[in-house]
């Protein structure tokens, strides 16, 4: 890790060893712990905690009050917003311990999490897929789909800009952003 890199608030600690990439920000209040990997250009926000093992892509943004437990992996241009909640054990007992029963979480690619979502642990958030705010998600989210409720269901479809996408008789959508045009094959989104 090469000093001034990265950028620390002095009211945050980051223990050794650990990675942090270049141009990444780490807020107030936050604790990233040892042996945990943080990519470039991330923003990490206030009070967050990055317990031992994570990984964390480049450009990944992390907003206020967010725990990243061991065993959840965050891969490049990912969003966690606000008070999102992760586990990593499936049944939780305070007078057992169960550190060897952690279950891996993937966030891939260009996935969006809202606000005050939680996360079961176990499953994977497809690429571009987008968790709606208060979401509690209990299996794995196909790219691209936007889930929302508790328990979390599909509802549509979402672009890489963001957008929720509206599919024509020829199975056939376009972002109103970026103006790529989708295609929705067989219940697999494509960018075409």
């Amino acid at each position: 890790m090469e000093e001034n890199s990265f950028f620390v608030h002095h009211s945050s600690f980051v223990d050794q060893p650990c990675k942090i990439g270049e141009g990444t920000k780490i807020w107030h209040f936050s604790h990233i712990m040892q042996n945990s990997e943080i990519g470039k250009n991330c923003n990490i926000g206030q009070n967050v905690v990055v317990s031992p093992q994570v990984k964390i892509g480049d450009n990944v943004k992390i907003q206020n009050n967010v725990s990243i437990y061991t065993g959840v992996t965050c891969e490049n241009d990912v969003f966690i917003g606000p008070s999102v909640v992760f586990t990593n054990v499936i049944n939780p007992r305070s007078a057992i311990e169960r550190k060897n029963e952690y279950k891996n979480t993937i966030i891939k690619n260009g996935a969006s999490i809202g606000a005050n979502a939680t996360i079961l642990c176990g499953i994977t958030i497809g690429e571009f897929a987008f968790i709606g705010a208060g979401s509690v998600v209990t299996k794995n989210v196909n790219p691209f789909s936007l889930v929302v409720g508790n328990p979390a269901k599909q509802t549509g479809w979402m672009s890489k800009n963001g957008y929720k996408l509206t599919f024509d008789s020829q199975n056939k959508a376009v972002c109103p952003e970026s103006k790529k045009v989708y295609e929705l094959q067989n219940g697999v989104v494509i960018e075409i």
